[in-house]
């Protein structure tokens, strides 16, 4: 009988100690964590903490825009500032004399008439492409509350092996982002809309390449666009230095004539 009452004993003090044990997780919770720690080993892979205390950027490089295909002309030259989290000036042509600024919802062209608001339809596209850029998804999409990860499957991406991840956040914007299988680094992005013209559904790809370590940021030098499976833009840096300090200043435009404006 003592013998016997010892071990109960014991045995109730193990499962004291123990607890309940925890309930597995299910198939959909399994898929979304895989989902965000891959998410998560991409932005370690960019540079974890030093990508994030980026706080503005400058770049130099080449822009070549495409037409069905083909290379519009031999590419112009560019120089293109960005500050957190809203702020980007780009600067055209050697005598940099074609200017674009966008400044939180505004956007300003600058030419040898002056400067005006920019096109609402160019406006438009910006903003709704800023929404999506990866600087969103690492800094915004990935903290918020609510936000949704899915584990889709491994792909080849850009002759890539990737794993292929979706990410949705609680206002309804879903992105699928392409890591690399073998560095975990984005190879690219993809996200649909409707065209506000057309309502037709439209897949936007952007993709990236030849990442080189800046100031302990892996940096890609080349970013390619395609729409529908189609190249419409193609960007070659040769430049980058973050975290130079960049004034506001640099963002401000006022307009000086509005080329809509009826002539008296």
């Amino acid at each position: 009988m003592r013998f016997i009452a010892c071990l109960l004993l014991l045995i109730g003090s193990a499962a004291a100690q123990t607890g309940t044990a925890p309930a597995p997780a299910s198939p959909e919770q399994a898929n979304s964590q895989h989902a965000r720690s891959l998410l998560e080993k991409a932005l370690k892979a960019l540079g974890g903490q030093a990508y994030l205390s980026v706080v503005d950027m400058n770049q130099e490089g080449r822009s070549y825009g495409f037409y069905h295909g083909q290379a519009k002309g031999v590419g112009t030259r560019f120089w293109r500032f960005w500050k957190w989290p809203d702020k980007e000036r780009i600067e055209l042509t050697k005598e940099r004399d074609i200017i674009y600024i966008h400044n939180g919802d505004k956007g300003y062209e600058i030419t040898f008439r002056g400067t005006r608001p920019e096109a609402a339809r160019d406006l438009e596209e910006f903003l709704h492409r800023r929404q999506y850029s990866l600087d969103q998804v690492f800094r915004v999409w990935l903290t918020q509350p609510g936000v949704q990860f899915f584990y889709d499957r491994v792909a080849v991406a850009e002759n890539k092996p990737a794993e292929q991840v979706t990410i949705m956040t609680p206002g309804g914007l879903a992105q699928t982002i392409f890591l690399d299988r073998n560095n975990s680094l984005p190879i690219a992005k993809s996200f649909t809309f409707r065209d506000p013209e057309t309502r037709e559904r439209t897949e936007e790809l952007e993709s990236y390449d030849n990442y080189h370590l800046v100031q302990g940021v892996n940096t890609p030098l080349t970013i390619t666009r395609k729409q529908n499976g189609e190249m419409f833009g193609q960007r070659f840096i040769t430049s980058t230095i973050y975290n130079s300090g960049l004034a506001d200043s640099l963002f401000s435009a006022t307009p000086t004539y509005d080329p809509e404006a009826k002539k008296p």
